[in-house]
């Protein structure tokens, strides 16, 4: 397995560059000297954070204006960057859109729309990096998870199948990659609730404004352990804890997850403001003056998160539960032995009273 410890003039390419989690990405990369090629929808929102990253320590930073949902494009954007910057050495696919809706509220195409970006967008930017990574001595693809990526949750179908789709598709590409003894590295962090534009302006069917449900941390956080995630190389990372409890408890108690879901989780994901008649969503086109760091949620977002590695938590839970089921076999085994034993003792003292 290849790391990244020193990522000073590593060449990192980032999808959904512009705002929320992608822009943090960009920033915390930037801060260790590394070269950025940025791809977003916004033309003028990627230039305005290239001079940012620059300032900020970037060795340099170059941008592809594209939608991820076109192929041809993100495959001309790669041999840009690679001509431009160098050598890629790190892709993070992280672009994103959604809708909040139920399924029966939602169109044909809005559910394609979610799935060909959010989905095909990791497809597409794999595809490319793979191009440019498989004749080099090593190389690394981060996709964007999900805790949601495990478990699906109301008003957020389309979203939550893609999450579940990049994950299946990260582990079929890590084991092919590992049958060929290639030393392109695929790692996914599965992310909690985050402070980002998305509920500003991502479209919603709802009457009211959406939220983020349960812990919400801010972007700064998911950069940190993506920049973990390039120096170790894992394979998961599962950050936050409610990403953990979201986990284990879907494993363990998936009816109970059904039930406690279907009657919190519409109501967890809207706030008090109704939605205005004018509202503008990002689906389709890109809205400019939304292109930030933070959302809307600052004032009870988390900057810290805990950040579990996925193999060993899982490894760990599967251990403990096997070391329970085994200390209730020994004791219900001695239970049983014990049993007879009992029996016999009290038909010896009824024999010997009468």
């Amino acid at each position: 397995m290849s790391t990244n410890e020193h990522l000073a003039g590593k060449v990192v390419v980032i999808t959904g560059a512009a705002a929320g989690v992608g822009r943090a990405i960009a920033l915390r990369f930037a801060r260790e000297g590394a070269k950025l090629g940025l791809i977003s929808r916004d033309k003028t929102a990627l230039e305005s954070l290239a001079d940012e990253l620059r300032a900020a320590g970037a060795q340099d930073a170059a941008i592809a204006p594209l939608d991820v949902s076109d192929a041809e494009a993100v495959f001309a954007a790669a041999d840009r960057f690679a001509g431009e910057l160098g050598a890629i050495d790190i892709w993070v696919n992280d672009a994103m859109v959604t809708v909040f809706s139920s399924v029966g509220d939602m169109t044909p195409e809005e559910f394609h729309r979610v799935t060909e970006v959010t989905y095909l967008g990791v497809v597409y930017g794999s595809m490319a990096a793979l191009k440019h990574m498989r004749p080099q001595p090593s190389g690394q693809i981060i996709n964007i998870g999900s805790a949601l990526a495990y478990r699906g949750i109301p008003l957020q179908s389309a979203y939550c199948g893609a999450k579940h789709a990049i994950r299946g598709f990260t582990a079929s590409l890590r084991s092919e990659l590992e049958h060929e003894q290639s030393p392109i590295v695929v790692s996914i962090l599965e992310l909690p609730a985050m402070n980002t534009p998305q509920f500003d302006w991502a479209r919603t069917h709802r009457t009211h404004q959406p939220k983020p449900m349960g812990t919400i941390y801010q972007p700064e956080a998911a950069a940190e352990a993506v920049l973990r995630a390039a120096r170790t190389g894992a394979s998961e990372y599962w950050v936050g804890t409610s990403t953990l409890v979201t986990i284990v408890g879907n494993m363990i108690a998936p009816k109970f997850m059904d039930w406690f879901l279907a009657r919190s989780a519409v109501a967890g994901q809207k706030t008090s403001q109704p939605v205005s008649p004018g509202r503008r969503d990002n689906l389709m086109q890109p809205v400019a003056d939304l292109h930030r760091l933070h959302g809307s949620f600052s004032a009870e977002a988390k900057s810290n998160v805990s950040v579990y590695p996925g193999a060993t938590t899982r490894a760990a839970i599967v251990a403990g539960g096997a070391a329970l089921f085994f200390g209730l076999g020994l004791i219900l085994a001695g239970t049983r032995q014990l049993a007879p034993r009992l029996s016999s003792r009290r038909a010896s003292r009824s024999f010997r009273a009468h």
